[in-house]
């Protein structure tokens, strides 16, 4: 071959081969955000995200309305999931909202019944004499795998949907199939899927924690006498036993995941409501509670087929306490928005898990909530503002802040495939924040 040709087609394969690298890592950097707090729970991307932006903020890519409710984005097979509420019928129905993932165009909205929550001026739809029946809407956030849709209800109804094209595929409600009783402020948890099962709690006696097939809808198993709180459960491996994680009246309870079996119990103080979810970092579990209640971690040992749960410590809500902002993790340290009611004010804190010290904090957030992609924690507060800062146990460090959307933001955000999913009371949008290839 000449030579000539001999250099063409060196460059050529070259170019293949930086073009296969190139993919290789956009690839890597892509995940989807199955579930609330992510695929693993604890709300960690495998994802990197842009340095710094202008002031404006990153690009936008959509924006759509997304009235009422607390409930996160759910990111898998093309489409963004979230619950939401509208008008149907002359009654607002908590619903199950369907958007393309890259545009934020609606596929389909599957509604649920006559949500009971409170409205604004008086009760709302069959609120009773006016009382609190779950604040602004929906708090629970869909699950997305294999192809389907998974959405939990207020009134602990529990349905799986095609989630290309909203077809149901199985239904169940807890209250009428499983004698299950409803909390003050209703059912704020949402589904939580691994290995083919999904998880819920809410049933009645020997009942109360539930497993069900995903393709099916079959009970796999069902278990316990314990009183629901609007925390999520979590899903960890600890002694090399995959367990579900509990955070109920009575405090932490362990089931085996795939039997059922009762694994360990942690009493916790339970007062008026209990919404974060657990934190499973290795052989320790996290958990708090607002109301004067505080934090607690434990370290969760096996002796034979014994699981012991010890205390590590202990501290008052006056210096740690989540209300249902469930903080990430990195290198040790928790990340998150620590604060009891503290609209506007609740401060971003860096706290050592394995002893409970205090490192930093920074005021000026609000009750929202924290993820974590690479060493950078991508903070909502709760007026709808972003606001990118170092994960850095030493101090705190501001990377860049933006103003996202309008209205009340007591969830936490989204990241997949380089877009950064928020949404309030009012609105969703959708950022691009991947980073940019230098050229």
């Amino acid at each position: 071959m000449p030579r000539q040709l001999l250099n063409i087609a060196g460059r050529a394969r070259r170019s293949a081969a930086a073009a296969l690298v190139v993919g290789s890592i956009i690839c890597a950097n892509a995940a989807d955000w199955t579930q609330y707090l992510g695929p693993t729970r604890n709300g960690v991307s495998t994802e990197t995200v842009v340095a710094k932006f202008p002031t404006s903020g990153p690009k936008k890519l959509w924006q759509h309305q997304t009235p009422g409710g607390f409930s996160s984005f759910a990111i898998g097979e093309g489409v963004a999931a979230t619950m939401t509420l509208r008008d149907i019928d002359g009654a607002p129905q908590e619903i199950c909202l369907a958007l393309d993932a890259k545009s934020g165009k609606e596929i389909w909205a599957k509604p649920f019944g006559v949500a009971n929550f409170l409205e604004k001026g008086g009760g709302g739809a069959n609120s009773g004499k006016g009382e609190n029946k779950g604040g602004d809407g929906p708090r629970s956030t869909p699950a997305i795998t294999n192809g389907h849709i998974f959405a939990t209800s207020a009134n602990l109804v529990i349905a799986c949907y095609e989630a290309k094209t909203g077809k149901q595929i199985w239904k169940h409600d807890l209250t009428k199939e499983f004698a299950g009783q409803n909390i003050h402020w209703n059912n704020a948890a949402s589904p939580v899927i691994d290995n083919g099962l999904v998880f819920m709690a809410g049933g009645g006696d020997g009942q109360s924690l539930l497993a069900f097939d995903q393709r099916t809808g079959k009970v796999a198993w069902k278990v316990g006498n314990e009183t629901i709180t609007h925390s999520t459960p979590t899903v960890g491996t600890i002694a090399g036993v995959r367990q579900v994680i509990f955070f109920l009246k009575s405090g932490l309870v362990s089931v085996d995941e795939k039997t059922g079996k009762i694994l360990w119990k942690q009493p916790f103080h339970f007062n008026v409501s209990t919404a974060m979810s657990p934190l499973a970092v290795g052989d320790i579990v996290y958990c708090s509670a607002g109301y004067q209640v505080g934090s607690a971690a434990y370290r969760i040992s096996k002796d034979d087929d014994k699981f012991t749960s010890t205390e590590l410590w202990k501290q008052p809500a006056s210096v740690i306490n989540n209300h249902w902002s469930t903080p990430t993790v990195k290198d040790g340290f928790l990340y998150g928005l620590f604060g009891f009611k503290e609209f506007g004010t609740c401060p971003l804190k860096c706290v050592e898990l394995a002893t409970g010290n205090v490192k930093w904090t920074q005021e000026g957030f609000g009750p929202g909530g924290t993820i974590l992609a690479g060493d950078t924690l991508i903070v909502l507060g709760d007026a709808g503002q972003v606001v990118f800062v170092k994960a850095d146990p030493q101090a705190y460090h501001e990377v860049a802040k933006f103003q996202a959307i309008a209205g009340k933001c007591w969830n936490s955000p989204a990241l997949s495939d380089g877009r950064l999913y928020v949404r309030s009371t009012k609105e969703a949008a959708c950022f691009d924040v991947a980073p940019k290839m230098a050229k």
